[in-house]
């Protein structure tokens, strides 16, 4: 089997800006007793501390475990303390140049919200994040905001005409990520390989959103081997399985 897993947060391991459940928690524990293990998301440091290592068990095997937030655009080890390795931060031109063209790439889809929680325009240093009901908006809301992509697609190739330089990722269930020119998933995979030493082949990649303009692609266009899921339920078997497979 593989040396390293690879895994997505929001959707795939957690529902989106929730944290672990108890058994998906136990679940990867126990795959970290056995194989190295990293997650790459749109979401911030912030994020990965309140969904994933908030109720996650504080012991040895997070040596194992490799975080890069903001589609991988970062990127923390564990040394006995969380320690960032890199940080590939936009200019303050840039971030001004990005939020201004996404407020007017928002407003010629033509999609206008009434209730909103929260921001949702977000600089995430390294990425700048548009979520369409705000970054607290409650997940049964998002969920039915736009389930067939078609919303976010429309923004994005908007916004691709006003920022070619830059890279547009579908994310989470209501988000656009945007990060520097080939700072994506596969540019963290590239430094999972370069940092750990392990080649790409020897990695699995599992998310919710390895289609063309989903903010996994990029995994996938790197070579990868990568499993699509539905949602976290679906992950947890693969997990289930990898373990058994790994145990065998």
């Amino acid at each position: 089997m593989k040396e390293l897993i690879v895994f997505d947060l929001d959707g795939t391991i957690a529902e989106s800006k929730s944290s672990l459940d108890p058994e998906m928690s136990a679940l990867l524990h126990d795959l970290l007793g056995i194989v190295k293990v990293a997650v790459i998301s749109g979401g911030d440091w912030s994020q990965f501390d309140k969904q994933l290592l908030s109720n996650f068990p504080q012991d040895e095997r997070l040596n194992n475990l490799i975080l890069l937030p903001t589609c991988g655009t970062k990127f923390y080890k564990y040394t006995g303390l969380w320690k960032k390795i890199y940080s590939e931060d936009f200019t303050a031109d840039e971030k001004e140049k990005i939020i201004s063209s996404l407020k007017k790439a928002i407003e010629a889809a033509g999609f206008t919200n009434g209730k909103i929680w929260g921001e949702i325009i977000e600089d995430r240093g390294s990425q700048i994040t548009f979520s369409a009901l705000g970054q607290q908006a409650p997940l049964k809301e998002k969920k039915k905001w736009d389930p067939d992509f078609i919303k976010r697609k429309k923004i994005k190739s908007i916004l691709d005409t006003f920022i070619p330089e830059f890279s547009v990722r579908l994310g989470g269930t209501t988000s656009i990520d945007v990060t520097k020119p080939g700072i994506d998933k596969a540019y963290g995979i590239g430094k999972l390989k370069d940092i750990l030493g392990i080649a790409i082949d020897e990695m699995i990649f599992i998310g919710d959103a390895l289609f063309p303009g989903g903010n996994d692609y990029p995994a996938k266009e790197a070579g990868v081997v990568s499993i699509q899921v539905r949602d976290p339920n679906e992950s947890k078997r693969v997990i289930e399985t990898i373990i058994a497979c790994l145990d065998g």
